[in-house]
């Protein structure tokens, strides 16, 4: 991961609210609640909760009782949340997930739909997750499988390999989908202090109305427009983008496969 990786700000947030979370997001976000759920916690705690997708979720699926913290390292992502709103109130917080500002023991569950990717130390930030968890509490996160199994992100990026064959933007396959080894992955939750943990991986389907709908949500809504602005025209990395993907998946309903891993670890 490259040290920009992590750094949605400018108008990548509304881009990534509006197109990409409902795009791929919002179907895990469900998921991710429904287990949240199942756990009857009395507090939760989100960490790299972006533009609050599962933030949301988690206000429909939890009890009124239940209190639900969400943060972000990114305030423009928190602001996004907050000004998009939940069903009921919640709180919201600038933090750093490596460096949670919590005292040890305050939570039930700990939560992070697709950010672990970004964490800059892994097993630092999974220390952060188990030490504000309360013995017995559990810490659910999930990640995204290798690109190859995410066929819009595929699509796209070797598009844009073809505009810029020398230097060519690797952020979706170097970052997003670049931390799927399941071996890797559970060696990291343990040097976090954790009990072995238990891995899942769950497949789902994307769905677009037209091919410009997954171009302007990688190329805009994500920090591989950082990297387009870097080398060229974003206007003609997302045409181009929107040309393979109607070549591969056609001009109307879209239907491609995104697959995640979901793991779960238990504080003892």
């Amino acid at each position: 991961m490259k040290a920009g990786d992590k750094e949605f700000a400018g108008s990548i947030p509304a881009f990534y609210e509006s197109v990409l979370v409902p795009l791929i997001f919002e179907v895990y976000a469900t998921d991710m609640a429904r287990r949240v759920a199942a756990l009857q916690p009395a507090n939760v705690l989100e960490v790299a909760a972006g533009t609050g997708v599962v933030t949301r979720e988690l206000a429909k699926a939890l009890p009124s009782t239940t209190h639900i913290v969400g943060t972000d390292l990114n305030q423009a992502m928190i602001d996004e949340a907050a000004g998009k709103g939940t069903e009921r109130p919640v709180e919201w917080k600038q933090a750093d997930a490596l460096a949670l500002p919590f005292p040890d023991e305050t939570f039930d569950a700990v939560v992070c739909q697709f950010g672990a990717m970004f964490f800059p130390d892994r097993p630092k930030g999974y220390s952060e997750a188990r030490r504000v968890l309360r013995p017995g509490g559990t810490f659910l996160f999930n990640v995204w499988d290798r690109i190859e199994d995410n066929e819009f992100a595929d699509v796209i990026t070797n598009a844009l390999a073809e505009i810029y064959p020398d230097d060519p933007p690797r952020f979706l396959a170097r970052t997003p989908h670049g931390y799927y080894d399941h071996a890797t992955i559970a060696a990291d939750v343990i040097a976090g202090g954790f009990d072995a943990p238990a891995l899942e991986t769950v497949a789902e389907r994307s769905r677009a109305t037209s091919p410009d709908i997954p171009a302007v949500a990688y190329c805009h809504g994500t920090i591989l427009r950082t990297e387009i602005e870097a080398r060229g025209s974003l206007d003609e990395a997302t045409d181009v983008a929107t040309r393979d993907i109607a070549e591969r998946f056609g001009t109307t309903d879209l239907d491609s496969k995104i697959q995640a891993i979901v793991v779960r670890a238990q504080r003892g």
